[in-house]
């Protein structure tokens, strides 16, 4: 069986920090971060998405963790096809416009592969370091299975070698009936890694919990199962704790699906208050118990 590495989806969220997880003397940003990485070998790095990452940002993140921490970095959301707020972008790309949202095509080319060089420049630090897991491309509800979206995937996959980019839908046609198996066997033709989901069922957004290992690395990111699923606001929409039933549940699928990879991610995305913690906190001892 490959090294599993459990890990939360932010360490950062304002709601965690009111939770009491960190104890009274983590009170600064370097002393939480350097108390996470005593708790978990691995984190995401969700905000990434929103804005592109400062190569001086990386460097802390560096300097705040130890030797074989490992640091997942979502790609910003105009590399994934997302609206992106015109503020996000970098001062000097961007375009002159009255939208408060733009896409790709909304980019003169040059910028747009600008955008591509400075997002993965500024991770050099976690590179040199040996701290870069994978880059998480979650892709929007509209990203459906065909031939230009199989393509975008190759793309992303040449532009970010040798770095590892992984990827997760949202949409239920790459699963739906024969498609799971043209997508699984895609994805293994081209040594691409495949995300797992447990998430809520019933939308549009969602995807079945179909776990596999698609290239040496897996990944599997746990959403939670609320009721609350629409909401704009990401404290409902993500405001779940699995009970541990739940979780012992989860263990030997997880042992199962890390004897097909050399090394498995398993990554709490449940993050309101210390929800995420708590269960990843519970699913490494139960994986280690086992």
């Amino acid at each position: 069986m490959g090294e599993i590495k459990v890990g939360t989806a932010s360490w950062t969220d304002r709601t965690l920090l009111d939770s009491g997880w960190y104890p009274q003397t983590a009170d600064t940003p370097e002393k939480r971060l350097a108390y996470y990485a005593r708790q978990f070998p691995l984190v995401e790095v969700d905000a990434t998405y929103y804005s592109p990452p400062a190569e001086r940002t990386a460097q802390l993140w560096v300097a705040r963790t130890p030797p074989g921490f490992t640091f997942n970095i979502k790609a910003f959301s105009l590399l994934t096809g997302h609206p992106t707020r015109v503020a996000a972008l970098y001062k000097d790309l961007r375009p002159e416009t009255d939208k408060k949202n733009v896409y790709p095509d909304d980019l003169p080319p040059q910028a747009y592969e600008e955008v591509w060089t400075r997002f993965l420049s500024a991770l050099d630090p976690l590179v040199e370091a040996g701290r870069l897991g994978a880059l998480l491309f979650q892709f929007p509800p509209w990203f459906t299975i065909k031939r230009d979206n199989k393509q975008y995937l190759l793309e992303v996959a040449k532009r970010c070698a040798p770095l590892r980019p992984v990827f997760e839908f949202r949409h239920a046609s790459w699963f739906d009936g024969a498609n799971r198996d043209e997508t699984l066997g895609f994805l293994r033709q081209h040594r691409l890694a495949y995300v797992c989901v447990d998430m809520p069922q019933g939308h549009r957004s969602s995807v079945p919990p179909v776990l596999a290992a698609t290239a040496d690395l897996a990944v599997v990111r746990f959403h939670g199962h609320s009721d609350k699923w629409t909401s704009k606001d990401i404290h409902e929409k993500f405001g779940y704790r699995y009970s541990e039933r739940e979780l012992r549940d989860w263990a030997p699928k997880l042992r199962e699906l890390a004897g097909e990879a050399e090394q498995t991610h398993v990554l709490m995305n449940n993050c309101y208050r210390d929800h995420a913690q708590r269960n990843g906190q519970q699913l490494q001892a139960l994986l280690g118990a086992d």
